[in-house]
């Protein structure tokens, strides 16, 4: 039988005026710019297992990374990272860092790999996600994760596919056929740092992309120019989704961001507002794409706190 999972959260109904004070890190990155995929250091206590297979897929294995607290006497929440490269470079490994030492607080973190652009068009990437989700809720107990607590995370490309995970809880149409479909592919959180949320729109305020172009990170991800094909750019949105059924969103956004614009972030928090979504918007005053560092962390920490193992 399929999992039910009934987990209730306060509402929120205001943007928080948080100001989180760091340097931009070099500059505004590029979306398209690769991701460091080299393995991380480990927080102290914290293990690791490897390439661990959770499905195959257009002729490819699918492998994810389970990082797990040495000591837990109950089962842990587990948080799903979701790893950015416009959806077209990266992959699970260095990626992880800015939320690895969140494993330090007694979170099982899992880093999956999905196939990129040049290899499958949408919705093969959010098919990967939900069949990772899947997996890791089907194996739940032989790894001391708790089903009923799952987070999706992600940055940049991997903060769209994180929203889009949490958006379309129970869409048929972006569940794919990998893994036990009776499995829920559902989260009860997600941190989408500065991701893509409705790609009809992302090419309308000032940027350093070209996103409406054919060759754009968006337009190689769904298979053509955003504005050509107006049906698969919806269907590649979070806004899209978004219901009174989605989870708590945590969205952090450098208002200065010249790659995926902060409008993006605007709109997704406001179309979670209206459907009565607990969502909170926190802008990064005059920082650009690509921020990291243990400092955006404490806002992170609070809201997994309050959804995760308060519940």
């Amino acid at each position: 039988m399929a999992q039910k999972l009934s987990i209730k959260h306060p509402r929120m109904k205001i943007i928080l005026p948080v100001v989180l004070l760091a340097a931009s890190l070099g500059g505004p990155a590029l979306l398209a710019q690769p991701p460091s995929n080299q393995p991380p250091r480990l927080p102290a206590g914290v293990t690791v297992t490897r390439d661990l297979e959770y499905g195959r897929a257009g002729g490819k294995i699918l492998h994810l990374d389970l990082y797990l607290p040495e000591k837990s006497d109950k089962p842990l929440p587990l948080l799903i990272w979701i790893h950015g490269g416009a959806w077209r470079s990266g992959g699970k490994g260095g990626d992880v860092v800015p939320m690895l030492p969140l494993t330090a607080g007694g979170y099982a973190m899992a880093s999956v790999e999905y196939r990129l652009s040049q290899e499958a068009v949408f919705p093969a990437q959010i098919f990967d996600c939900k069949a990772a989700v899947r997996w890791l809720r089907a194996n739940a107990s032989k790894y001391n994760l708790d089903p009923a607590r799952f987070a999706a995370l992600g940055a940049s490309a991997g903060g769209h596919l994180a929203a889009l995970l949490g958006a379309s809880g129970g869409v048929a149409a972006l569940e794919g056929d990998v893994n036990d479909l009776q499995q829920s592919s559902r989260v009860q959180a997600v941190v989408d740092w500065y991701g893509p949320a409705d790609l009809l729109q992302i090419g309308i305020p000032p940027s350093d992309i070209k996103h409406n172009d054919p060759d754009s990170p968006e337009s190689q991800l769904i298979g053509g120019a955003l504005l050509e094909h107006k049906d698969k750019a919806t269907q590649a949105s979070p806004v899209t989704y978004v219901s009174k059924e989605a989870p708590p969103f945590l969205i952090m956004h450098g208002d200065n961001d010249r790659s995926v614009p902060f409008n993006q972030s605007e709109l997704l928090h406001a179309a979670l507002q209206k459907a009565g979504v607990d969502s909170t918007l926190i802008p990064q005053k005059g920082i650009g794409h690509g921020f990291s560092g243990p400092q955006y962390l404490p806002p992170v920490r609070e809201f997994l706190q309050r959804c995760l193992k308060s519940k």
